[in-house]
């Protein structure tokens, strides 16, 4: 069970298999999110340190815990699942702290 304490300001990202993979074994080092009115009022101005994904919505899901590194506004990468042209909030991930349920 996670201690709810030990993290502080946490970002709680759900997320498909591929890219919880590619996290995990370190591959992807970014998360991509739109440039929408629903992720500009969670991303823009807010001072989290950690970012917890989640593979799934059960109880019991897969859960990677991992410092977050900051927020910028571009393009992403094609291979971590960016499309062509679009820009998007580009978070930054740092070191995995934790990995649970998996």
């Amino acid at each position: 069970m996670m201690e709810k304490n030990r993290y502080q300001k946490i970002l709680t990202l759900t997320l498909k298999r591929e890219w919880f993979d590619l996290i995990k074994y370190g591959i992807k080092l970014e998360e991509y999110r739109e440039i929408k009115p629903y992720w500009t009022k969670r991303l823009l101005g807010k001072d989290y340190d950690t970012i917890i994904f989640r593979n799934g919505y059960s109880t019991n899901a897969p859960i990677i815990i991992c410092e977050y590194k900051g927020l910028e506004v571009g393009d992403g990468n094609i291979d971590w699942g960016a499309e062509y042209g679009e820009t998007y909030y580009v978070i930054k991930l740092g070191k995995i702290l934790d990995i649970l349920n998996d």
